[in-house]
């Protein structure tokens, strides 16, 4: 963690102490969880008898500010825990009690600023005064301790930054956030839904959504095939001995689903994996034969609480673009190189930069820690062969085996879970699987467990949110919208929808008993990259009027000159 980077951490957990200072002022009886510094902000939880509302919020943050007037110093005191448990017992602070009762320690520090105290690690500003520029964002639920079991509390986040030009840019860039979030466009572009009575968590493609999904699905088909994967596909489920040989029931349990046919456990497959293990140990393999890789659109199914689900980017049925490459040990580093070049590709096609994790060894895993100490090992020759800077991530790694993790920046700057390396050692163990080496002996091959996009439900919430839901030509589910301006151009309407067509350009015509502008409104509102206007004028030109989404009028074209001009911009 970089000075800067605590610097900003100390701030924000110092707000978030004055900020529970101003609500136990305002309201009574107020009973303090836990208020972290988090990654773009702050939270507080409390367990108070006023039901927060969203017009609480100014009057917290006025008050906050009388707080920081006063210029408070922050005192850390040392308590021993025993007396720290009768401290906040007689202030009727029990979620504290709790947490100091959990604790080892013989001695914890609190934090004090005027009347407010707190247990806490701190650290803390020295004054109140360094606190210039926050705000009081919204008002959520939480389980404390982030378990069902528990009480709801209510919970308050903010921000705050250094200078209030910091805060401004924040704010914009939320706003901006708000306008791209991925459910909202998702419902005004009519590209998915997610019904509760149909089940939380999983998502129902609608025709326009289904096409932006099936163009990235024949995009990344095409560039699989040029890179020598075959495609396979397995059933989604399978009896419980495949996963318990994997590791799976051992160490992913509490995330899947069981059930029983014919009185035998059979799982929902969490995981593509054992799978594409079982279809490579179908026949005798030559180390001639190697590297084999499999590929496959594989939709798996994991329990996640129902408090995380969020749009597309957190669910419980997702598709994975997922492939596993079995190789030699003397292949590994060159096969591993491959997909960091396909991982480059399709990153600058989609227009995403990004940033390299390399995930490690985490507290629960199979296999010995030399094997995992030699595929780290690798993982990071790797990448300093490719000149790829990287940030190690201890404990990151999936339990079978570590990960290059690659996080794509987006057009806020934000930064989403994308592509995943995995270097197992662990799985051909369990499952035995063997090549015939060319010393006429069996070896063990090396597993590389590869997604280019990861989920692709959470790349295609990113992905409209990277842009807006303003798709390049590309990629738009409809490209060119057709407006005739009376039911006497149709005819002529339809003949440039099928000149287009046959050159694959996905192609609406509105042959509503509509005024033009309106039409056009609708076209804009739907982001269709292009729509041509047919009248009079243009049916006597042999032309059409063309319009780009954002841009306005481009003038009149000829259906071979447009033709020309998006093929050109394809």
């Amino acid at each position: 963690m970089t000075k800067g980077t605590q610097d900003l951490e100390m701030l924000r957990h110092s707000t978030t102490h004055i900020m529970a200072d101003a609500v136990m002022q305002l309201f009574p009886n107020v009973k303090l969880g836990i208020g972290p510094a988090i990654e773009n902000g702050f939270y507080y939880d409390f367990d108070m008898e006023h039901v927060l509302k969203p017009e609480d919020l100014p009057k917290i943050e006025a008050k906050m500010k009388e707080i920081i007037k006063k210029n408070l110093k922050f005192e850390k005191r040392e308590m021993d825990r025993k007396e720290a448990i009768q401290f906040f017992k007689e202030k009727g602070q029990t979620y504290k009690v709790e947490l100091l009762k959990k604790l080892d320690d013989a001695n914890v520090t609190i934090y004090q600023h005027g009347d407010f105290v707190d247990l806490c690690k701190g650290p803390h500003v020295n004054f109140s005064k360094k606190i210039k520029a926050f705000k009081l964002l919204s008002i959520a639920g939480a389980y404390w301790l982030g378990s069902e079991k528990n009480k709801m509390l209510q919970r308050i986040y903010g921000t705050a930054f250094p200078t209030k030009e910091e805060l401004e840019k924040y704010l914009n860039n939320l706003e901006e956030a708000h306008k791209r979030d991925h459910r909202r466009l998702g419902k005004e572009l009519d590209l998915f839904s997610i019904h509760e009575e149909c089940g939380a968590g999983f998502v129902y493609w609608h025709p326009k959504g289904a096409m932006l999904r099936s163009i990235i699905e024949e995009f990344l088909k095409k560039e699989n095939l040029k890179r020598g994967y075959e495609f396979v596909a397995i059933p989604h489920i399978a009896k419980i001995d495949l996963f318990q040989t994997s590791g799976h029931t051992g160490y992913y349990k509490e995330n899947m689903y069981f059930m029983e046919i014919d009185k035998q456990d059979y799982v929902i497959k969490p995981m593509n994996c054992p799978g594409h293990i079982t279809i490579f140990k179908r026949k005798l393999i030559s180390y001639r034969d190697l590297p084999i890789r499999y590929f496959e659109f594989g939709t798996v199914y994991r329990y996640e609480k129902s408090g995380v689900l969020h749009g597309l980017l957190r669910v419980r049925g997702f598709t994975q673009d997922d492939a596993h490459i079995f190789c030699r040990p003397d292949q590994l580093m060159d096969e591993i190189h491959k997909v960091i070049e396909f991982v480059d590709f399709v990153m600058k096609k989609f227009g995403y930069e990004y940033k390299v994790i390399l995930a490690l060894r985490p507290e629960k895993f199979v296999g010995s820690p030399e094997s995992w100490d030699h595929a780290e090992e690798i993982l990071e020759e790797v990448l300093k062969k490719n000149k790829i800077d990287y940030e190690p991530e201890p404990g990151g790694g999936v339990f079978y085996g570590p990960k290059i993790d690659i996080k794509l920046k987006d057009a806020l700057g934000r930064l989403w879970q994308g592509p995943t390396i995995q270097v197992d050692f662990n799985l051909p163990e369990r499952f035995d699987l063997t090549y015939t080496g060319e010393d006429g002996k069996k070896h063990r091959p090396v597993m590389i467990h590869r997604a280019i996009l990861g989920s692709l439900e959470r790349f295609i919430g990113g992905l409209i949110e990277h842009y807006g839901g303003n798709f390049p030509l590309w990629l738009a589910p409809t490209q060119v919208a057709i407006l005739p301006l009376a039911d006497r151009h149709n005819e002529y309407a339809n003949n440039v929808a099928e000149e287009l067509q046959k050159q694959d350009f996905r192609v609406t015509i509105d042959t509503r008993s509509e005024k033009i502008g309106n039409k056009i409104r609708n076209a804009e509102v739907e982001k269709i990259p292009y729509m041509l206007i047919i009248g009079d004028k243009e049916m006597e030109a042999k032309k059409v009027s063309v319009r780009k989404h954002g841009k306005g009028d481009l003038g009149q074209k000829s259906v071979k000159e447009i033709t020309a001009s998006f093929v050109k911009e394809l």
